[in-house]
């Protein structure tokens, strides 16, 4: 059992630049060819270190890709539904965006066949992600601007994602703020009851 402390001798920004590193492999070679082997000649690191920081591979590339988000969803608080959910989409340029959602389309395929990464994934993102959406939903149901029984309710994050993830695979695009901005006035606050001017 490692001690206590052992774990904190990787400086933040040492941390940092071994997540990018890690998240530049995954771009570049997929999640099942990225090997610690593999990150640990990248980031001139030993294999022991990355293994006693992280456990594996599938720990160290969703950390990575956790800590390449901006901020919380929970943290954001404009005072409308509205005004979250655009903030949210402002929290990243068009090229972070493009950048992200290819390497998140290459993630989700991996899941299928590597259960320690799809626990990983939703232990340290997806969950997180849910319930930083129910705290922004709650907060909008208790300034009376989403009704509590609303049956679209349930389907935020769904909606969210499908907006993102299709637009690559129907339109042969990029998400894009402005798309994703558009698809939120559109669809996801009609659904929820909500009005967009």
């Amino acid at each position: 059992m490692l001690a206590p402390g052992r774990r904190s001798r990787i400086t933040p920004e040492r941390e940092a630049e071994l997540y990018e590193a890690v998240l530049d492999l995954l771009r570049e070679v997929g999640y099942d060819a990225l090997t610690m082997d593999a990150v640990a000649a990248r980031t001139r690191s030993s294999k022991a270190t990355l293994y006693r920081q992280w456990g594996g591979k599938a720990d160290l590339v969703v950390k990575a890709i956790r800590h390449g988000k901006p901020g919380n969803i929970e943290d954001i608080d404009t005072g409308s539904l509205r005004g979250d959910l655009h903030a949210l989409m402002a929290a990243e340029d068009d090229c972070v965006i493009e950048r992200n959602s290819a390497l998140m389309r290459g993630v989700a395929m991996a899941m299928h066949n590597n259960p320690d990464l799809r626990e990983a994934f939703r232990n340290q993102l997806v969950d997180p992600e849910m319930n930083g959406f129910h705290q922004v939903l709650q907060r909008a149901i208790d300034r009376g601007e989403v009704r509590p029984d609303c049956p679209a309710l349930e389907f935020l994050v769904h909606m969210m994602v499908g907006g993102f993830a299709t637009r690559a695979l129907l339109d042969d695009q990029p998400p894009t703020r402005a798309f994703l901005t558009s698809y939120v006035d559109a669809v996801v606050l009609p659904a929820l009851g909500v009005p967009t001017h």
